[in-house]
C-alpha cells in the first residue's frame, strides 16, 4: 500500500509537547469529512488502542507508523513467509528509520504468542527507529529497552516464540491493533497513559489544535488560581472561554 498522505518529517518534529491524552482529545474532536456527517456517531473516536500497555515506563514515543501483520500459522504458509532476510518482518523493519514506529498486528487468541524478540528487533535498532507497538506479546524486553533504547508497547511479555500460533505475513498494509485502524504513515502517540493513532491526513490539524489547547489550558489554570474558583468554572474549555483566551492572546501580542 502506498498511503496518499504520510506524516512528514516537519510535522514529526513539531510534536514535542504532545501526549497521548492531548492526541486523544485532538483526534476525538475531529469532524467527519465533508459529505460524511451521517457518520458523526462514530467520528474518529476509535483512536485509542485497547489492551496495549507501556512496557518501557517513562518513555514517550511519537512517530510515523510502519505496519506489519501476523496471521495464524500453518505449515504450508511457511514456504511463502520464510524468505530469510526478505521475510515480511524484515521488509517492514527496512521501511523504518528515525521517527518511525513499527506497528504490529498479532490479533491472536494466545496472550503469550510473541511477535519479536531481541534478535529480530536488532534491525529496528540498526534502522534507528523509535520503537514498536503491538497487540501481541514481546520477549527479551530488557535487552530491547536497555541495549537498543527502543520504546515498547505491547499486550504482554512472554518467553515464547511466535510458533505454533503466529507467522509474519505482510507489511505496509492497513492493520488492526488494539481495535484501532492503523494505516502506513499515520501518527502514533504513545506514553504511560496509552497509545493513540492520529490519521496522517489529519495530523497537522490535530497538532495545531493541541498547541493552542495547551496554551489555553495554561491560561485557564492561571484564571482558576487567581480567582480561586472550582476548575469546572473554566474546564472543560468551552468555545466562549476559548474565544476569551484568543482575545487575551491578541492583546498580549499588541503590547
Amino acid at each position: 500500500m502506498n498511503p496518499s498522505v504520510d506524516l512528514t518529517d516537519e510535522l514529526s518534529s513539531a510534536t514535542g509537547k504532545i501526549t497521548s491524552a492531548t492526541a486523544y482529545s485532538g483526534t476525538w474532536q475531529l469532524a467527519p469529512p465533508g459529505g460524511q456527517e451521517w457518520f458523526a456517531s462514530a467520528n474518529y473516536q476509535l483512536c485509542l488502542m485497547r489492551g496495549v500497555k507501556q512496557m518501557t515506563p517513562g518513555k514517550k514515543m511519537v512517530g510515523r507508523a510502519r505496519t506489519l501483520r501476523f496471521v495464524p500459522s500453518r505449515p504450508d504458509l511457511l514456504k511463502i513467509t520464510r524468505r530469510g532476510g526478505d521475510s515480511p518482518e524484515y521488509r517492514a523493519m527496512a521501511r523504518c528509520g528515525p521517527g518511525d514506529v513499527l506497528v504490529v498486528e498479532a490479533h491472536t487468541f494466545d496472550e503469550y504468542a510473541c511477535i519479536l524478540g531481541n534478535m529480530k528487533t536488532r534491525m529496528l535498532w540498526h534502522q534507528q527507529a523509535e520503537g514498536l507497538v503491538t497487540d501481541g506479546a514481546i520477549r527479551d524486553l530488557q535487552m530491547i529497552s536497555d541495549d537498543y533504547g527502543l520504546s515498547v508497547f505491547a499486550a504482554n511479555r512472554s518467553p515464547a516464540g511466535n510458533l505454533p500460533f503466529l507467522e509474519a505475513y505482510e507489511e505496509n498494509e492497513p492493520v488492526n491493533v488494539g481495535g484501532v485502524l492503523v494505516l502506513p504513515g499515520d501518527m502514533i502517540v504513545a506514553d504511560d497513559d496509552g497509545v493513540v493513532v492520529v490519521p496522517a491526513d489529519c495530523a497537522e490539524e490535530v497538532i495545531n489544535w493541541i498547541e493552542e489547547q495547551e496554551e489555553a489550558e495554561e491560561w485557564v489554570i492561571r484564571l482558576i488560581d487567581e480567582e480561586r474558583v472550582p476548575p469546572g468554572t473554566y474546564y472543560p474549555i468551552s468555545a466562549e472561554t476559548k474565544e476569551r483566551f484568543r482575545a487575551w492572546k491578541r492583546e498580549q501580542g499588541e503590547k
